[in-house]
């Protein structure tokens, strides 16, 4: 299959691209970042130092993802999307003087399989966007996400579960959930999470 890099864009030479991946016009990738097999990294996108993706992952036009991020099969990060890094952020020191890598401690968002981040959605690190979650566009994400939840607003609250689809689940009674698309069945357990019944 190969990988497509656009003749704009700029991948280092350290950085692993898995085969048939894309990285589009003015997208940045950086050293030591691992991007797994039939990802897209669309234009002007930017992936940090480090930054470790999984296979079959779509990055979207313009989206920021920043070191120490770590994304998991699968993961849609909208356009204009931006995965932060610095729990406290500041140009200067209390001095004065201005920060350098030594001054502060770069703390990351982990998306886990099949979450979705929606167009201009921030989510804050430190934090946790659970397997097959969705985060809605424009949210502001400040605390960890559970399996199948879907959060919105500003702060983002959960305002319901999604299946595998992504498609809002049906409530059947009885803490059951299941999938207009796909007929799949969940459970919803007494802490709170969200299960597939098998």
């Amino acid at each position: 299959m190969g990988v497509k890099v656009a003749g704009s864009a700029d991948v280092d030479d350290a950085a692993t691209i898995g085969d048939g991946s894309q990285v589009w016009h003015l997208a940045q990738v950086r050293e030591g970042v691992v991007l797994g097999e039939r990802c897209v990294v669309g234009r002007g996108a930017y992936i940090g130092s480090g930054v470790q993706v999984g296979s079959d992952c779509k990055i979207q036009n313009y989206a920021l993802v920043y070191e120490p991020a770590s994304l998991a099969d699968g993961v849609f990060v909208g356009p204009a999307a931006v995965l932060t890094n610095d729990q406290y952020p500041r140009a200067v020191n209390p001095d004065g003087s201005i920060k350098d890598t030594s001054d502060w401690e770069p703390v990351g968002v982990e998306v886990g399989t099949g979450a979705s981040i929606g167009a201009r959605a921030v989510c804050v690190a430190p934090l946790r966007i659970g397997a097959w979650a969705t985060v809605a566009a424009g949210a502001v994400v400040t605390r960890d996400v559970p399996d199948f939840a879907i959060v919105a607003g500003v702060p983002a609250k959960q305002r319901g579960w999604v299946g595998h689809a992504g498609h809002p689940l049906v409530d059947e009674g009885a803490g059951r959930w299941s999938c207009p698309v796909t007929g799949r069945v969940y459970q919803a357990d007494e802490d709170e999470t969200l299960r597939e019944v098998v």
